[in-house]
């Protein structure tokens, strides 16, 4: 347990909160417990926890991948983060947008430890809640998405890993360039920098791989 101090809630406010129903809602809005956290109010540990853990779940889940050994672990140090770093959400962005940001930046800070970026780059790409499979698609169209799909990770990991990372975060996972940048440390102008080669970059590999273009070719537009 981390000691209280003025200005920072108590670290104890996650693992605070009970394991009871994970469907409850907060009974607080978001206002109520975001003032309470900042005053150090441990009162509201259950409505912050059920509030935001989805979002960090979600966001862990879809950049690690569902069976990483380490999931649980990051949502946990995410949770602890948000904590740490509630005192400088303003209400600039939404809540969710916030919460998800922050819990990519933990993910991402483990990733680029362990060095996973194939996997990774497969996970978020393949992950099925983002594929949009048509109502009459048959079992061979669905593979040869996925297939395409495991394709562009294989590029992506060919290229300089920022450029990498700034294309999937902004073009496939959809976060800003703002949030790009906090996630990744660096500054707008860097991510934006990133952001403009690594698209580049990638649509230029795809149109020259004559597997890729053919298998999206057949898809639909």
């Amino acid at each position: 347990m981390v000691a209280f101090r003025p200005g920072i809630p108590a670290l104890s406010v996650v693992t605070g909160a009970s394991s009871a129903d994970a469907q409850r809602r907060p009974a607080r809005s978001d206002d109520e417990i975001l003032s309470a956290l900042r005053r150090g109010d441990a009162r509201v540990a259950d409505d912050f926890y059920w509030r935001v853990k989805p979002v960090v779940d979600r966001t862990v889940r879809r950049l690690l991948g569902r069976l990483d050994r380490d999931g649980e672990d990051l949502v946990q140090i995410a949770l602890v983060q948000l904590i740490e770093s509630v005192t400088g959400y303003r209400g600039d962005c939404p809540l969710d947008a916030w919460v998800s940001a922050v819990s990519a930046h933990v993910v991402y800070k483990h990733i680029r430890r362990r060095r996973l970026e194939r996997s990774i780059f497969a996970a978020a790409l393949e992950d099925d809640e983002e594929i949009a499979v048509g109502p009459k698609s048959t079992g061979g169209e669905t593979a040869s998405l996925r297939e395409a799909l495991r394709q562009i990770g294989d590029h992506l990991v060919a290229m300089r890993s920022d450029r990498a990372w700034a294309f999937l975060l902004h073009d496939v996972c959809g976060y800003s360039l703002d949030e790009v940048a906090h996630i990744c440390g660096v500054s707008v102008v860097a991510a934006q920098s990133r952001l403009v080669r690594g698209r580049r970059e990638i649509h230029h590999k795809i149109a020259a791989d004559p597997r890729l273009v053919a298998i999206l070719d057949r898809g639909d537009p």
